[in-house]
């Protein structure tokens, strides 16, 4: 089968190879990837800024069908529509792993980085790991469950009551599903971005974000200020990984707010403004990827229309087509873009 396996470590070396069609262990499900999304993850493993354990097929945001399971797994069968988790291979017995945070387990192995992924015809998932569609979330839909559940994680971890209002820093596709999701909570919600970011913040426009601002034109703490009669946002969602927007959130918010970092920084030590976190009491938690707990509620999300994520999606590709599909990224012309495997 036709696989994009990342071959070595540094910008590029991902290629296209024949790879054996694999098989499934006693515990394992084999299933025919439809879909499978580009994360930023991937691109960074594409520039050489995160490694993985070369060669290994990318791809860990997918949909598709059972076409085989091994002898221990009743829970599925050949032909059903599913989805499944990055995670493949955990301890099962840190303290992590027993309290159902295996996405913390330090000898944790997933999907597209330690484990072939979904940038292919097939690959071979965990049972534990894998997921029935419900039955208004078509295969594009699914394929975006992932990143949903890691907005889903991250809102989590916050404490939002209907009318709060919640401050979306960065319009990606992380940021546009985490808007839908603090929105499904009943607060108020407010999307940032720039001037390079317009096709995005029309699209938030689109799926009925509350506020969306370009912060290059339109005064973002004034609007706040309007909107709560000057004390602040209930919670900053930093979903950009962008410096100064890290910076920018902690002003934004109320005294006693809550700022989540969910966007990942480029640089290894930021500078953060703890004189603030102090004196306005404001609660600062880091969340990372997603974990057994996000899945269903993430599906059913969507299955009962709360979060659009197929509207996302503005590019599908063959995976043979991946520098089209890099381009259409960097380039700012996409939102979301799918790969479709080849035959």
């Amino acid at each position: 089968m036709k696989s994009l396996v990342k071959t070595d470590p540094g910008f590029g070396h991902l290629e296209i190879q024949d790879r054996p069609e694999p098989a499934p262990g006693k515990d394992q499900v084999k299933i025919q990837v439809k879909y499978a999304g580009i994360c930023g993850s991937d691109i960074h493993t594409y520039e050489g800024n995160y490694r993985v354990a070369v060669p290994v097929t990318l791809g860990h945001e997918f949909s598709g069908v059972v076409t085989e399971v091994g002898e221990n797994v009743s829970e599925f069968k050949v032909g059903d529509r599913v989805t499944s988790e990055t995670t493949y291979e955990i301890c099962g017995e840190c303290a992590y792993c027993q309290t159902g945070d295996y996405n913390l387990c330090a000898n944790r192995k997933g999907l597209g980085t330690q484990q072939d992924g979904g940038f292919a015809e097939y690959l071979i998932a965990r049972k534990e790991s894998v997921h029935h569609l419900p039955k208004n979330v078509d295969f594009r839909a699914a394929a975006m469950t992932e990143p949903l559940a890691c907005t889903y994680h991250a809102v989590e971890k916050t404490a939002i009551h209907p009318g709060d209002l919640v401050v979306v820093l960065g319009p990606g596709p992380i940021g546009l599903l985490t808007a839908q999701v603090a929105k499904s909570r009943g607060a108020v919600v407010i999307i940032t971005g720039l001037d390079q970011d317009q096709v995005r913040l029309e699209k938030a426009k689109e799926i009925g974000i509350d506020h969306v601002v370009n912060i290059q034109h339109e005064d973002l703490k004034q609007l706040i200020n309007r909107l709560t009669d000057g004390y602040g946002a209930d919670v900053v969602m930093e979903c950009s990984g962008a410096v100064p927007a890290a910076k920018q959130g902690l002003d934004l918010l109320r005294k006693k707010g809550q700022y989540v970092q969910v966007g990942l920084f480029p640089e290894a030590v930021v500078a953060f403004d703890l004189e603030k976190i102090i004196q306005k009491e404001i609660q600062v938690v880091g969340t990372r990827s997603q974990k057994h707990a996000d899945w269903e509620p993430s599906l059913a999300l969507m299955n009962e229309g709360k979060v659009n994520s197929t509207s996302l999606v503005t590019h599908e590709f063959p995976i043979t087509e991946w520098g089209k599909a890099y381009e259409a990224i960097k380039s700012g012309e996409a939102i979301k873009v799918l790969l479709k495997p080849v035959g």
